[in-house]
């Protein structure tokens, strides 16, 4: 990437860019007929507005989603990083699992990956970030289909989902992933772990997975989480993703408490004044 970050300084903010028609969080850009232009509109918002880096998806990963074809997602996400590359400054991420979707992005100007899957969907993904030598995000991932219920104005959300013990089995599965990452030849400091809030996670896991989330510290890796308009929020506070700002912000607040080193989220402006302020009190970073 073409920024340099410096782990535990400062909390890093990673703001969305849904290329898609179907987000749950209801800002995905497909909606609109301009939506090249509007996508590359935004993240130069969001950069404005405070992003240190911008992660752009082509596939919705809401609970109950429907997987798109690799052709499909590339057609979506190619010309918006393109258009950013030429647009912003800061680094560009590639939100996917599928290893040919990261391979094209990079090559269109994406300097980091974002695997929600966590190099488990695609065994090839460790390869091709190991071969551009880019960061990578590895998730947690636990989502079954089977495990979606579904509400009227609350959106999808994960139910009767087992853990032997929810953060024991998460930073075991993590470390599956970093494992593999080493393995294929990811350098280790261009590797970052990330929980997976509300993947394959209960409304109550996804509390109790934020409150015990220094745990993940002893792990030695910087750590990403996303909080945003998360159906925990909404299913917490009955109320639909377009009204979960107050609640993201303090799971944000909680994350930054407890050791985290990016928050990725839509809603930049918000956001950063929070990670400001907390960072002000927390890592006494003014």
């Amino acid at each position: 990437m073409n920024k340099n970050f410096t782990w535990g300084s400062k909390t890093y903010i990673m703001g969305v860019i849904n290329v898609t028609p179907d987000s749950f969080s209801g800002d995905g850009v497909l909606q609109d007929d301009n939506w090249i232009a509007g996508a590359i509109e935004q993240g130069a918002r969001l950069e404005a507005e405070g992003a240190d880096i911008l992660d752009v998806g082509g596939e919705s990963t809401r609970p109950g989603s429907v997987p798109i074809s690799q052709e499909e997602e590339l057609a979506r996400v190619i010309p918006v990083i393109q258009g950013l590359a030429t647009k912003v400054r800061i680094p560009i991420s590639i939100d996917t699992y599928k290893s040919e979707v990261a391979r094209h992005a990079v090559e269109a100007g994406a300097g980091m990956i974002n695997d929600v899957w966590g190099l488990q969907r695609d065994k090839n993904m460790a390869h091709v970030a190991a071969s551009k030598g880019v960061p990578i995000v590895v998730m947690h991932n636990r989502s079954r289909e089977k495990d979606v219920t579904k509400h009227n104005s609350l959106g999808g959300r994960y139910a009767g989902v087992e853990y032997s013990d929810l953060m024991t089995d998460i930073e075991r599965e993590l470390q599956v992933s970093i494992d593999d990452a080493l393995t294929a030849g990811i350098k280790k400091e261009n590797i970052i772990i990330d929980p997976g809030i509300g993947f394959g996670k209960t409304v109550e896991q996804n509390l109790e997975l934020v409150n015990r989330f220094r745990e993940l510290t002893k792990l030695g890796y910087p750590i990403l989480a996303g909080p945003s308009r998360k159906s925990f929020v909404g299913y917490t506070l009955n109320l639909p993703a377009h009204e979960r700002l107050e609640g993201t912000a303090a799971a944000v607040a909680l994350l930054i408490d407890r050791g985290v080193d990016i928050v990725r989220v839509h809603d930049v402006a918000a956001m950063k004044r929070v990670a400001t302020l907390t960072d002000a009190i927390v890592r006494k970073h003014f």
